[in-house]
Formats: C-alpha cells, sequence, structure tokens
C-alpha cells in the first residue's frame, strides 16, 4: 500500500474511533448447584438444584454514534431479544445502559438512544449509492465481545447482493438483501459496527460473515439506515409501505402443479386460518379493487419474480404515492391505481 494512501487510512481511523461503541447483552438466568458437591459421575446431573438468578453476560455487538444527543445504530440482530439488558461502552470505558428506539425487522437496523450529558462525538454518514468496486473499505468492531476497536482494511467487492442469514443468538433466519459485500474481514461481534470509506465517511452497517470462507463480509447500506433516521424523527417510528395482500410467488413448479397461466408474478391468496383474507378489509389493494386468485406482474412497470419480490419492490415507494399495479386477472391484464399505505 502506498506511504500516503496508509497514511490516509490512520488519519481517517483515528478520527471515527471514538464514535464507535461496545454493547454488552446480559440477561437474568437461573443459576444452579450440584447438592452433593464435585463428583467424577454424571448422573448428578439429574439433581441439580436452582440456586436463584444471576445476570449473565450472553452476547455483544458494535454500533456507532450518529447523533451527539446519544443516538446510536446498529444491526437489529444484536438487540433482537426484549428480555436482555444493553449497555453501552463508550471510548472511554464509560456505561450506559441503552433504550432501545426502534427496530427495523426487514432491513436488519436499529436505533438506541444512552443518556448523557455532554456531546458525545458522531461519524458522519455517508451515501451507498454511489459506491464503486474497489474502493477502501474499513470495518471497525468489537470483535468476539472482547476485542474493542479491532480494524480491518479492504475493498468494496461485490454490491447488492442477497444472503440468507442465522442470528448467533435466537437462531432466526433472516434473508438479507442489498447488501455490500467486502473483504475486510467481518468477524462474530463485529455487528452494528461502521463500514467506512477513505474520508471516514460511513457506508454501510456490519452485518455477516460467511463461515468456512475467507474475507467475505457482508454490510447493510447506510442509506437505508438513514431512512429509519428520517422515519423516526419525523414520525417517532420505523413506517413500512403496505398494500394489504397475502401472496405467494410464483414460479415454473408452482405454474405446473397449479395448472396456472404465469410462472412469475405474486399470486393474490388467502391463508388458512382465521382474518387471513387474500385482500386485507379497508386496505389500499381493497379499495383500488384487487381480488383473490388476481396475478400481481409488475408495479411502476418493475417485474415481480422470485429474485425480485412484491416486498422488495414495495420498500422503493413512499407511503401515500400513487403507483400503477400490473395484474393478470383471467387471462386479461388490468393496471390498477393504488395509494400506498402504511402497514
Amino acid at each position: 500500500m502506498e506511504q500516503s494512501k496508509q497514511s490516509m487510512i490512520v488519519k481517517t481511523i483515528k478520527k471515527v474511533l471514538l464514535a464507535v461503541v461496545s454493547i454488552t447483552i446480559s440477561k437474568y438466568l437461573t443459576v444452579f448447584e450440584k447438592p452433593f458437591g464435585p463428583s467424577p459421575f454424571r448422573f448428578e446431573e439429574f439433581f441439580m438444584i436452582p440456586k436463584g438468578r444471576k445476570k449473565i453476560k450472553v452476547g455483544g455487538g458494535s454500533g456507532f454514534i450518529v447523533d451527539s444527543s446519544g443516538i446510536i445504530l446498529t444491526n437489529r440482530h444484536v438487540v433482537e431479544d426484549p428480555h436482555a439488558e444493553y449497555i453501552v461502552i463508550l471510548n472511554e470505558e464509560k456505561k450506559y445502559r441503552a433504550e432501545v428506539l426502534a427496530k427495523d425487522p426487514i432491513n436488519d437496523v436499529a436505533i438506541l438512544k444512552i443518556d448523557v450529558k455532554k456531546k458525545l462525538p458522531i461519524i458522519e454518514l455517508g451515501d451507498s449509492s454511489k459506491l464503486e468496486l474497489g474502493q477502501t473499505a474499513i470495518a471497525i468492531g468489537n470483535i468476539l465481545g472482547t476485542f474493542r476497536n479491532t480494524v480491518s482494511v479492504g475493498v468494496v467487492s461485490g454490491l447488492s447482493r442477497q444472503i440468507t442469514a442465522v442470528s448467533g443468538l435466537d437462531h432466526q433466519i433472516q434473508r438479507l438483501k442489498g447488501l455490500i459485500q467486502t473483504d475486510a474481514a467481518i468477524n462474530p461481534g463485529n455487528s452494528g459496527g461502521p463500514l467506512i470509506d477513505i474520508e471516514g465517511k460511513v457506508i454501510g452497517i456490519n452485518a455477516a460473515m460467511v463461515f468456512g470462507a475467507e474475507n467475505v463480509g457482508f454490510a447493510l447500506p447506510i442509506n437505508t439506515a438513514k431512512k429509519c433516521l428520517e422515519d423516526l424523527k419525523k414520525f417517532g417510528k420505523i413506517r413500512y409501505p403496505f398494500l394489504g395482500v397475502r401472496y405467494i410467488l410464483l414460479n415454473k413448479e408452482l405454474q405446473e402443479r397449479y395448472n396456472l397461466p404465469l410462472g412469475q408474478g405474486a399470486l393474490v391468496v388467502s391463508e388458512p386460518m382465521p382474518e387471513a383474507e387474500a385482500v386485507v378489509p379497508g386496505g389500499p389493494a381493497d379499495k383500488a379493487g384487487l381480488e383473490e386468485k388476481d396475478i400481481i406482474l409488475e408495479i411502476e412497470k418493475e417485474k415481480v419474480s422470485v429474485k425480485n419480490p412484491l416486498e422488495d419492490i414495495l420498500q422503493k415507494f413512499q407511503i401515500g404515492q400513487i403507483v400503477n399495479l400490473k395484474v393478470l386477472r383471467n387471462k386479461k391484464e388490468i393496471v390498477f391505481k393504488i395509494k400506498v399505505g402504511e402497514r
């Protein structure tokens, strides 16, 4: 690495490091004791006696300050457990109990708040829509919940990636989309930390790593988190666009199995449970005239498919916006105008 670039990276890291925080996760768990003392026999496990409850650290993650009043961005899966206590540790080792202000389950973003008396250092948010392959990417975080302020340097090695991730805490499976791929090392505990560019602006939130593969990590694009912050500031919550339909995404296999006219699009269909209508009564789709067995083909000329689901396309539009929905009904294509609602 050339000397001038190396010096710039070092300078950038020093500038942002004070705004990177550690997040510890603790829970009150039942503690057991052995009634007969130490023993070489395994049968004693069946006679363990509960001794009481104790607060135990069960995990950790990272985050970064985006507002000097104490607003922090991290991953949703870091603060997923509603029964856990989250403590934010600042760079000077001061600890604060964190309040979870909002969680975005679709995009794995969470917004925290700590109560501080002074202005905190912040990291400036960049623009992830302007990323280019090969540009410098620097990941900062709290590795394994122990090694704080760990830094790794690499490049942006892929854009708009999609993966299926499993949370290390609750083991829930989640599909993450539109991700930034980087070869900067992202390790357990790094989740929620910033991925920054060479100027020190956040371009992503470290989200996942691939086990069994070297130098393959993923980060959520920062523009997604910026929308969450704007929603919270303006409306007091994160808002989600809503059409009011239940559907399944079609493919060639479903087309052949059920003798459907198409193998692509979203088939509007009810679910076998109470109040699980195909079209939600009074919702945007209901008001526009959509019916069960309609196949939604496009929203604003963007085709619906397994790789480009209806939900993903809908995220691109504003609540209250009028959109054109192309639908196949009885082998005829119809265009409906629908006002996007709020979930």
